[in-house]
């Protein structure tokens, strides 16, 4: 049976693109995941996740991710918008 796991992981196209070497690219995915690990991070994501599942939204493939604005909302977006947030120049990554 094929592994139901992402087979991307691990394998983002910037990595390529920022000529990201092996060992740096490892270095990479161990530090994120620790930062994921954080009790912080941890918390921001189950907030977004009971909001999502709160608004039926939750895994149902309809295109809508739930978004933190600047003001500390949660706010239903489309998640093209939402992940393609990211933050260059310095703006925030907060609607």
């Amino acid at each position: 049976m094929k592994s139901q796991r992402n087979s991307l992981a691990g394998k983002h196209p910037s990595y390529d693109k920022l000529k990201m070497t092996e060992a740096r690219r490892k270095k990479k995915l161990a530090y994120d995941k620790e930062y994921q690990a954080t009790p912080s991070r941890v918390k921001y994501r189950e907030a977004l996740n009971t909001a999502n599942r709160k608004a039926k939204t939750y895994g149902n493939k309809d295109g809508k991710d739930m978004s933190h604005t600047k003001a500390g909302k949660v706010v239903s977006e489309s998640q093209k918008t939402n992940r393609a947030r990211n933050g260059h120049n310095g703006k925030s990554t907060k609607k």
